[in-house]
């Protein structure tokens, strides 16, 4: 009953995936779809309107250019639990004032082990689904105000078996894609942030060697960032970030909005909100939470309604930074 009920779930996932607005809309099926789901606390917490936001190691999964001006070394963990799948990013930020900033990230989503039964019901072994992802990053600021980024990404999906496993067929299926994005200060208010990129350009998900494969799911998202600088005159502890981004699968069609809001106390203190179009999990709002201790970075999000929810489970996302 148990493999059933994580099967549904994520076969829900996928679905909620391939809907208007979320999956593709050529008539073609897109593979890989876990890319296009969330990684980071903040970018959660945000709503997912991150394309013009700077939020260290979680920016290379929204928008490479995001880490272009960091000024510090950055090791990250950024954990994920849904109905579907739980997942866990490792990343490594490094900036030079000379060269630029250089990141690598490892994104592994596991599906749960899938118990394999004999005729009487007895355990006789695991189904083992996975999502495997390696990134590295480059972004550079070109001007004062202008930056650029680019992620090359190496993905696998696969699915493996341990114990009698003569009737349970595996396979890996693997592509590459590519990253880029832009961020760019407004002049005569440093306020204003705009925000661009295109994410998951890359060859066809094939399933070993095969000659066929589906196209992976491109995004274009455009989007700004706006600090409510009035705030700051009449209560100096706090800061408000505003963010709106909209995003479209790469024909353009059935465009969606993404919201976020960021109040911030004492440069320390997080609280954030969202609002998600389109989510891959069917959440419609997100809440977050943040805390800086020095050095160390803490970060929480949950998301509201979707399949995680009405299936019983609180959708959580925890990220743990820290600055060197």
């Amino acid at each position: 009953m148990k493999l059933w009920v994580r099967f549904v779930a994520v076969s829900g996932v996928l679905a909620c995936l391939s809907a208007p607005g979320v999956g593709a809309q050529t008539g073609v099926s897109d593979g890989a779809l876990f890319l296009l789901l969330p990684v980071g606390a903040q970018t959660v917490g945000m709503g997912q309107a991150m394309v013009a936001e700077r939020p260290g190691t979680e920016a290379v999964w929204s928008n490479p250019a995001g880490i272009a001006r960091q000024d510090k070394r950055e090791a990250a963990i950024h954990h994920s639990e849904t109905i579907a799948a739980r997942g866990d990013v490792i990343a490594f930020l490094v900036p030079s004032k000379r060269f630029g900033a250089f990141a690598i990230s490892l994104n592994v989503l596991d599906f749960g082990n899938q118990q394999i039964t004999d005729a009487s019901g007895a355990p006789v072994g695991f189904v083992l689904p996975r999502n495997i992802l390696l990134a590295g990053t480059y972004a550079t600021a070109l001007s004062t105000r202008f930056s650029l980024g680019v992620t090359l990404k190496a993905l696998q999906y696969r699915v493996d078996c341990s114990g009698q496993c003569a009737n349970i067929a595996t396979f890996s299926a693997t592509s590459t894609a590519l990253d880029l994005g832009m961020q760019y200060d407004v002049p005569g208010d440093s306020s204003i942030r705009l925000g661009a990129a295109v994410r998951n350009v890359g060859t066809k998900l094939k399933v070993n060697d095969r000659e066929d494969g589906d196209a992976l799911p491109t995004r274009v998202e455009v989007g700004l960032s706006y600090r409510l600088a009035f705030v700051q005159r009449y209560v100096s502890d706090v800061e408000v970030r505003l963010a709106g981004d909209i995003i479209a699968a790469k024909n353009a069609d059935d465009p969606s909005a993404r919201l976020g809001a960021d109040f911030i106390y004492q440069k320390n203190v997080h609280l954030r909100a969202g609002y998600i179009a389109n989510d891959a999990d069917g959440a419609n709002a997100a809440v977050g939470f943040g805390l800086g201790a020095g050095r160390l970075l803490f970060d929480i999000a949950r998301t509201f309604g979707g399949l995680s929810e009405d299936a019983g489970k609180t959708p959580a996302y925890v990220s743990l930074r820290f600055l060197f």
